[in-house]
């Protein structure tokens, strides 16, 4: 849905960005410098989710630790994580700071960030599937979440490990539209909705880090 002029002005902002991106799997420096510059330029479109990235990052990763899954995949989910809204440069910043409820048409376009931040990764040869991971970040396990309606074992354990975060961060985060909810309230929409949206293992996972092993952003 992002307009002509959103689309040359993405290819203008991260032209460069791509075209040194290029050898990535040969320069892991190179590549951690990237990704905290993409980091760096959502940041500065949306005041609402300073550190936001950040924070969904930390929990990802401590997920994924605890989950005991190899160090190049959680090294995969820590760097996806950290530019997973990258699509949000295309969304006009009057959209992402608005203190109203969002109408259907800037609903849609909120929407589209999973598929803008795909198609700018897509091209770069990272070592581990991060466009992939980030188009489906917003999936959900019965096929509800967008953009792409995926199900279940379809949606990459990446992808449902970030989601899982990325709802948990935001509702125990000031928006722009409301206040904090609390992380009483996160950990109790992931935990009503197991095995439903959200990923069993991974929702038990992050109750556990919260609950036991005493989590904190």
């Amino acid at each position: 849905m992002h307009t002509p002029r959103t689309s040359l002005s993405l290819k203008s902002l991260y032209s460069p960005i791509i075209s040194g991106a290029k050898g990535l799997k040969r320069n892991e420096k190179l590549a951690h410098e990237l990704v905290d510059m993409v980091g760096r330029i959502v940041e500065t479109r949306d005041p609402y989710t300073a550190g936001h990235q950040l924070k969904v990052s930390e929990l990802a990763t401590a997920i994924a630790r605890e989950m005991k899954l190899t160090v190049d995949r959680i090294e995969g989910i820590r760097i996806a994580s950290l530019i997973h809204d990258i699509g949000k440069v295309s969304i006009p910043a009057e959209i992402l700071s608005n203190p109203i409820k969002l109408n259907e048409i800037e609903s849609s376009l909120i929407k589209d960030h999973s598929q803008i931040g795909y198609d700018i990764l897509k091209t770069i040869d990272f070592p581990w599937p991060v466009a992939q991971i980030i188009i489906q970040h917003h999936e959900k396990l019965d096929g509800s979440g967008y953009p792409q309606g995926l199900k279940g074992n379809k949606i990459l354990l990446e992808a449902k490990i970030i989601g899982v975060a990325d709802v948990v961060e935001a509702m125990s985060s000031h928006r722009p539209y409301r206040p904090t909810l609390g992380i009483d309230k996160a950990l109790e929409e992931i935990s009503q909705n197991r095995g439903i949206l959200y990923d069993p293992e991974v929702v038990d996972t992050c109750l556990k880090l919260f609950r036991e092993k005493k989590f904190k952003f």
